[in-house]
């Protein structure tokens, strides 16, 4: 049976009777406790093993007091929660003592029951804050660029540089690269890292809700619109707004975010009041912005006032040095995400990995990856349960008939349009002329999994 670790608390008091009873109270209540009666005692403790709470005493004889302890506490131990006790209190002693980092302070004669409740509450707080740090911690973790070729060096240099400043930035690169990894990169090496990220995929939202989703709505102002709601401005304020494939935003909503962006003010939609923000843009896409530009489908205006920092994600095929990282990354990821003893690839594996162009860049990798912790049973993962990368490179004469490769080629055309388009079934339709409903049915047909 294992034994779960107790909050440790240390009462320092040069009252024996005080220390006796507070001890007793907590002890009774499951914590672990440890007593001192002077300030240079309870440094002694806290310098061999910081407590998670101290209860303090304010006046001590003698020897240094309270404040004089609780302010060498803070440097020592500077996450242990310390409340302040105290016979004959007075307001400046009580604002010093917080100033000084005490978490609360408390008046003799002391109730047993307010002094649980207060070290309960003080201990889920720091619980509270320790979580807090923790999912900070695994969100950055999870937004790791992986790679050590010249193009990912360069590309982290870039965002080392353009973070740091508050210019605008356009990130080019396919669909699967990761521009939303490089985003949140910039966001977290600049000086907004710990006000908001807000995300908006612009060619996932139908366009009529577009521009709510921006600027939000006032209540009443369109059918369903039963309450107010902020947008995504709004919530971006002093943080960072990430308009992901901007290259699909109509040219009436261009026109909106580009005035927002000249005055950062907007009015929600149905509503008369303008609210000003501070919102630094970072925009992504997988398109050619001039080429939208020549043909009217973007704004020229909109295109200078956002490309203040072109950055580039360079495709999977054009850094292959990184598959091998990616891989174990990967991985050890899916493993503990699954609870799994972490899998590996044979060579053979790693170099039909290696010999593959990713059309699908970092996610199609991932999800390989994630399919192969999922349905592989050896821990080793070896080629045969791999069939499909044993021919990286697809040979169409290889097969014996028309019909075959000809099937064979339409496979690999929509799964690489679809790809292209992040998926979007409307979008690639379009794209490739193909009526959607009977690309539904050659979707099927062929047997192409969609995510």
């Amino acid at each position: 049976m294992i034994e779960i670790a107790k909050p440790t608390v240390l009462v320092v008091d040069d009252e024996k009777s005080i220390l006796e009873a507070l001890s007793d109270t907590l002890r009774d209540d499951g914590y672990e406790v440890i007593n001192a009666s002077s300030g240079e005692e309870a440094l002694t403790l806290v310098k061999e093993q910081p407590p998670e709470l101290i209860l303090l005493d304010v006046w001590m004889s003698p020897g240094i007091d309270g404040l004089e302890t609780l302010k060498a506490i803070k440097e020592i131990a500077p996450e242990s929660i310390v409340i302040m006790i105290s016979g004959h209190s007075n307001i400046d002693t009580a604002v010093q003592a917080t100033k000084l980092g005490a978490y609360d302070f408390l008046e003799k004669p002391l109730s047993g029951e307010k002094i649980l409740i207060l070290v309960k509450r003080a201990l889920e707080k720091q619980a509270l804050e320790k979580e807090n740090v923790e999912l900070k911690t695994s969100i950055f973790q999870r937004w790791e660029i992986i790679g050590e070729s010249p193009n990912i060096i360069t590309l982290k240099n870039e965002i080392s540089k353009a973070g740091a400043s508050q210019g605008r930035v356009i990130i080019y690169g396919e669909s699967g690269v990761g521009k939303e990894l490089i985003a949140r990169a910039l966001h977290k090496a600049s000086d907004r890292k710990d006000k908001n990220f807000i995300e908006v995929n612009c060619a996932a939202i139908p366009q009529e809700l577009i521009e709510s989703e921006l600027f939000g709505h006032e209540k009443g102002s369109f059918t369903g619109a039963y309450e107010r709601k902020k947008g995504k401005f709004e919530l971006a304020d002093k943080g960072t707004l990430f308009l992901d494939e901007i290259g699909d935003m109509s040219l009436t909503t261009q026109a909106k975010v580009l005035r927002v962006i000249e005055t950062q003010e907007f009015q929600r939609v149905g509503g008369s009041k303008k609210i000003k923000v501070d919102v630094r843009i970072i925009a992504a896409t997988n398109k050619d912005l001039n080429e939208e530009i020549k043909k009217g489908n973007f704004r020229e205006d909109l295109y200078f006032r956002l490309n203040v920092i072109p950055i580039y994600v360079p495709p999977l095929r054009e850094r292959k040095d990184d598959i091998p990282l990616l891989v174990e990354y990967f991985l050890k990821n899916f493993a503990q995400q699954y609870g799994q003893k972490q899998k590996k690839v044979s060579k053979a594996t790693l170099s039909s990995l290696m010999d593959y162009d990713w059309p699908g860049n970092v996610r199609e990798l991932k999800n390989t990856i994630e399919r192969f912790v999922i349905m592989t049973p050896p821990e080793t993962i070896d080629t045969k349960y791999v069939p499909s990368f044993k021919e990286a490179r697809m040979d169409y004469n290889s097969y014996k008939t028309m019909k075959e490769a000809r099937k064979q080629f339409e496979k690999d055309f929509i799964l690489k349009k679809l790809q292209d388009n992040n998926w979007n079934i409307s979008k690639t339709a379009e794209e490739t002329e193909i009526e959607r409903s009977n690309l539904h049915r050659k979707i099927k047909s062929l047997g192409i999994e969609t995510p």
